[in-house]
């Protein structure tokens, strides 16, 4: 019995010879459910512009509003009408200014970001119900 360096000689006499590998399975390719990855990194970025937008709407405008307490007092002293200062109207706007930041998260939830969610939730159902059928 001759050596062939291309296949592995058993160490030991009582060790098994060695078994061929298998063969490699090849699944079909489909669609993966629930990983459609592309619209679910849409719909992300779609929910972080809708954060970042509304965040910064009213966080903005509350920071504005500090800043200028602070390095411009005396422009928010100073008289807008007879006996209401710059600094009361600035306050009393940011409630409408919270309630714009609300709209626009809101408008944008409704606009953008539910269309996708509700696609995304379409696709996965019809999924899973084929993935039920081919069972």
């Amino acid at each position: 019995m001759s050596y062939d360096p291309s296949q592995p000689y058993s160490t030991y006499p009582w060790q098994p010879p060695p078994s061929p590998p298998e063969p490699a399975t090849r699944h079909p390719r489909h669609r993966s459910p629930l990983g459609h990855h592309s619209d679910l990194r849409i719909l992300r970025s779609a929910y972080r512009w809708q954060r970042r937008t509304a965040t910064l709407t009213a966080l903005g405008y509350f920071t504005l509003f500090l800043v200028l307490s602070a390095y411009a007092p005396s422009f928010m002293a100073s008289s807008v009408t007879d006996g209401l200062p710059t600094g009361l109207l600035l306050a009393l706007l940011q409630l409408p200014v919270t309630w714009l930041a609300i709209a626009v998260y809101e408008h944008t939830a409704r606009r953008y970001v539910d269309p996708l969610a509700d696609r995304i939730r379409k696709q996965s159902e019809v999924d899973a119900r084929r993935e039920a059928g081919a069972r």
